[in-house]
């Protein structure tokens, strides 16, 4: 591991990862699915402000294209706090999604959980 990337250099990949199967999910239709990715980019991402920031800019990208108000405007307020209060404070485990209040800790699913835990270790 190079021990000099930050914690948003290590976990973007992940992000990415969760990102792209979000979009693929959306090309094929299925908003339930597209969601799951989006939250769980959202879950790894939400440590470091700028792939927190990115998710939920891509968050609202998809609700746009949905033409789901609601959850535009949610997430509007979102990116805002996600560019502006991140390093102040996170709620671990938030999906990021617009019905689920924004200062809820939630549970970590284990292989999220693996690759936060991995992307934060370093040596010395």
């Amino acid at each position: 591991m190079n021990l000099s990337r930050t914690f948003a250099q290590r976990i973007r990949p992940n992000v990415s990862a969760e990102l792209a199967e979000a979009a693929w999910h959306e090309q094929r239709g299925d908003a339930d699915l597209t969601a799951h990715h989006l939250a769980r980019a959202h879950i790894l991402g939400q440590a470091s402000t700028a792939q927190h920031a990115r998710v939920h800019a891509a968050m609202l990208a998809w609700a746009l294209r949905q033409r789901a108000v609601r959850e535009a405007l949610g997430q509007a307020w979102r990116l805002a706090g996600a560019a502006l209060k991140t390093w102040l404070w996170v709620p671990a485990g938030n999906t990021g999604l617009s019905d689920v209040s924004g200062f809820r800790p939630m549970p970590i699913a284990p292989d999220l959980k693996r690759c936060i835990d991995t992307a934060r270790r370093t040596r010395g």
